[in-house]
């Protein structure tokens, strides 16, 4: 008979991940969060957040992972840094095959959460990291008092240029629709910062510069105009997608190639479950990320008890 390393085992160090950690640790199942870097997702790189219940001031990305974490660990869950290299669903024993072993469980909770899209446009691999980020609050000290580009229209897009208005002296937002996606409250601050250019109907075409990113190509989708703009750096945020890789065809994915799960955050496989960002749902906050983390590792010791 085979041995089971873990009752249940989490993959991702999210909002998600560490949530589900929380109730199965207090449900005294013997757990394991995997995480290939640090615990926190996307949000340990947020400047501010000020949307989730309990913080009516806000605070940063980073601090509301320590306190995840600090809350996770309290109540014993084991977190180890490692990259999974494969996945077994299968069968009713997990098989989860890290670089230099492979542990077992019952149960797996996959919160891989969903990285940045791209833009696809030309020479943009050139400049991934020389001009081009994903990243304001990492990146934006880098170009003090510089102007740069933004891309998109949606509440990251929008918040992040506002704390980059911080930064530099000039932002170019640049949205391929005449209106913003954002939320109000957000829209009403980019529209009276002085900082911030719209460029509507517009999208990126290319990037050039000698060794770093000097200069972005705008075309207008109404009328084909061109442009260029002098910049020191273009920051994207034009959506995500999932970071699905890992579960390749074990698992039902939708149209966008996001976890498909029901009520319950089950996914097509009996004990493998799904909660984040990765999983299909039509809003992606802390909050439900949460919500979902909660579920799942609830369903989760609900399927290892009727085993």
């Amino acid at each position: 008979m085979n041995t089971v390393d873990y009752d249940l085992v989490i993959i991702g160090g999210g909002p998600a991940g560490l949530t589900a950690g929380i109730y199965a640790s207090r449900a005294r199942l013997n757990v394991l969060m995997l995480e290939k870097l640090v615990p926190g997702g996307q949000i340990i790189v947020t400047d501010w957040i000020e949307n989730y219940p309990g913080f009516p001031k806000g605070l940063p990305g980073a601090d509301l992972v320590e306190k995840f974490i600090e809350q996770a660990k309290g109540f014993g869950l084991k977190i180890e840094t490692g990259e999974v290299v494969s996945l077994d669903l299968s069968g009713p024993v997990k098989k989860i095959a890290l670089e230099k072993t492979t542990i077992t469980a019952r149960a797996v909770v996959i919160a891989t959460g969903a990285s940045p899209k791209k833009l696809g446009a030309d020479k943009e691999e050139n400049f991934l990291g020389r001009g081009i980020s994903t990243c304001a609050t990492c990146d934006a000290p880098f170009f003090k008092d510089g102007v740069v580009a933004a891309v998109g229209g949606g509440d990251t897009a929008v918040q992040e240029s506002l704390y980059l208005t911080k930064f530099v002296k000039k932002v170019y937002l640049i949205h391929r629709r005449d209106q913003l996606r954002a939320a109000r409250i957000l829209q009403e601050r980019a529209f009276s910062n002085n900082r911030i250019e719209f460029i509507w109907n517009s999208v990126v075409t290319g990037f050039d510069g000698l060794f770093n990113l000097e200069k972005v190509s705008v075309q207008n989708v109404k009328t084909g105009e061109t442009q260029q703009l002098d910049v020191e750096g273009c920051f994207v945020w034009v959506g995500i997608q999932p970071n699905t890789r890992l579960v390749g065809n074990a698992l039902k994915l939708d149209d966008a190639g996001f976890i498909a799960v029901n009520a319950r955050m089950e996914t097509s496989a009996p004990g493998v479950f799904a909660a984040g960002d990765v999983r299909s749902t039509p809003l992606r906050q802390v909050a439900t990320a949460v919500g979902d983390g909660a579920i799942a590792a609830t369903s989760a010791a609900h399927y290892i008890e009727s085993l």
